[in-house]
């Protein structure tokens, strides 16, 4: 998932819009209560690429790269859902992970992956059809009916839009705001991908989440898969809460050091803090591992496929945590 460079003028125009937002006397929503999103907590997926790989790599005598994935395997964290899925195994996999969490007491998480034209055709690249794709979320929706769950939607999907030229903005986020529609009627929890602090500007972004249908949604999504600190995050967060209302999610997955200079497979980046939900005065849910540190990000610095475990990149997860 590539993702643009730091540029002065973003920051700068997130100055503006916060300033803009004060000025028009723009009010501070309720503060968020993340239990009530996450009620019990978050739900450690028991069948992960980590736990599964934790198996596999002692069976073959790598007792230090076992215990990493061990590690990686005891933290809670998501489920991402995408066009590998047929609707019946989307169906199937998305029933075995609400009866899973069911049985902890806890929510789940769930991360849809999916959109036409998914990652630019850069390492994650894929999606389904506009057609298959509305299909598809319909099915997910009517799966989670009647249970709890929180459901990211798209990372990178809109900031994308700004460098993709082969991306249509127009049917982008008219499937997003179907898909938000269809998910937050079935009952979940949804934030859309709103990029990070250092990708688009608060205004901008408040466009294109409000075109996605963030009036639906629970709220947004920040961070995933990148580095960058929580506490620029969660100012970017506010800024961008003042200007479409909601809540939000930050991955803290790889966010231990900061940002890097590095998006994909960095070196010098290190786990976040254990996922917590969050009850305080701000619009912050929950700090959650969405992208599950150990899995590559693409074929780059080392790694393997965008998805499959890397051994020495969750190893220097842990080691600069």
């Amino acid at each position: 998932m590539p993702h643009p460079r730091t540029h002065s003028a973003v920051r700068v125009a997130a100055g503006v819009a916060a300033a803009l937002a004060l000025v028009l006397g723009l009010a501070q929503p309720a503060a968020a209560r993340g239990s009530d999103v996450f009620p019990g907590g978050l739900y450690r997926p028991a069948d992960t690429t980590a736990s599964r790989q934790a198996s596999a790599l002692a069976a073959a005598g790598r007792t230090a790269d076992a215990a990493v994935a061990r590690a990686v395997a005891a933290r809670p964290s998501s489920t991402w859902l995408g066009d590998w899925l047929s609707t019946a195994a989307l169906r199937t996999t998305v029933a075995r992970h609400l009866s899973a969490a069911a049985d902890q007491g806890k929510t789940p998480v769930f991360v849809t992956y999916a959109i036409p034209g998914r990652d630019c055709g850069s390492f994650s690249a894929g999606g389904l059809t506009p057609g298959a794709y509305g299909t598809w979320n319909r099915v997910l929706a009517d799966t989670l009916r009647g249970h709890r769950a929180a459901v990211i939607v798209e990372p990178d999907a809109l900031a994308q839009l700004s460098t993709c030229p082969g991306a249509d903005a127009t049917q982008r986020t008219k499937l997003i705001r179907a898909a938000v529609h269809d998910l937050a009627g079935a009952g979940a929890s949804v934030y859309i991908d709103a990029g990070h602090e250092n990708w688009i500007a608060p205004a901008k972004m408040a466009t294109l989440l409000r075109e996605a249908g963030v009036a639906e949604a629970r709220g947004f999504s920040l961070n995933v898969s990148n580095s960058y600190a929580t506490a620029g995050e969660r100012a970017y967060g506010e800024q961008l809460r003042r200007l479409v209302g909601g809540h939000y999610v930050i991955d803290v997955s790889r966010n231990g050091r900061g940002a890097t200079g590095e998006w994909c497979n960095a070196r010098a980046a290190g786990v976040g803090q254990d996922p917590a939900v969050v009850n305080d005065a701000t619009g912050l849910d929950a700090l959650l591992w969405v992208k599950l540190p150990g899995e590559s990000d693409g074929t780059c610095n080392g790694g393997p496929a965008a998805g499959q475990w890397f051994p020495a990149g969750a190893a220097a997860l842990l080691r600069n945590r």
